[in-house]
């Protein structure tokens, strides 16, 4: 697996129907176990609540799924909050809706559209993030050619950080992994093959994608 859909960072969201307050909350985690340390908190945090509704999907082929209503009735809470996950392609995430029941009952359809209602902003406050395998490598180039590499890492789809000026220009570049093989060399001939560079490692690293765009 070279990508994968996640949240970029833990969210906090409340919205109030019908007297009942629904807390959404959501982060990123790639163990189940970190899921489930995220629940037990919230959990404890809100011991008062009505109930504590979640759904996660853990691992890049989203191999692990996981909801619950929490007393609520069947299919009216946990489900459609993961039904929302898979249908954004999200994984290595949780997600989690706390409720303070107001005295109104809602019905079957109005829990479903309450629970779906929040889980959606919760997911969007958190930010949608496309995960890409990544090569990253430590570079080193003359003042005379920085300019010339800068201006063809523009026009590529390349990350630079942490730059460093001292006897010459030192710095991390992040290729994605499907795409070293060609951006690389291109990179390389641009400053006539005088550019030094290492590999440091490969890892997972977020990148624009369109489908993070609609939330």
């Amino acid at each position: 697996m070279d990508s994968y859909i996640t949240v970029e960072k833990a969210a906090h969201t409340e919205i109030v129907i019908q007297k009942s307050r629904f807390l959404g909350f959501s982060i990123p985690c790639e163990k189940e176990e970190e899921a489930l340390a995220f629940l037990s908190s919230l959990r404890e945090q809100y011991r008062d609540a009505s109930h504590c509704c979640y759904a996660y999907i853990i691992g890049t082929n989203g191999g692990i799924m996981r909801y619950s209503d929490d007393g609520e009735p069947g299919g009216t809470a946990g489900l459609p909050m993961i039904e929302f996950l898979k249908r954004r392609k999200l994984v290595n995430c949780c997600a989690a809706v706390v409720r303070y029941f107001g005295g109104i009952l809602l019905g079957t359809g109005g829990l479903v559209r309450a629970y779906s209602e929040s889980c959606q902003s919760v997911i969007k406050a958190s930010g949608i993030v496309c995960m890409e395998r990544t090569q990253e490598y430590y570079c080193d180039i003359a003042y005379s050619l920085w300019d010339t590499f800068k201006y063809t890492a523009q026009h590529l789809t390349v990350q630079i950080k942490e730059i460093e000026y001292g006897a010459s220009v030192s710095f991390h570049l992040y290729i994605k992994k499907a795409e070293q093989d060609k951006y690389l060399p291109a990179l390389i001939n641009s400053v006539n093959r005088q550019l030094e560079f290492m590999e440091v490692g490969e890892f997972f690293m977020p990148w624009p994608s369109a489908e993070t765009d609609n939330s």
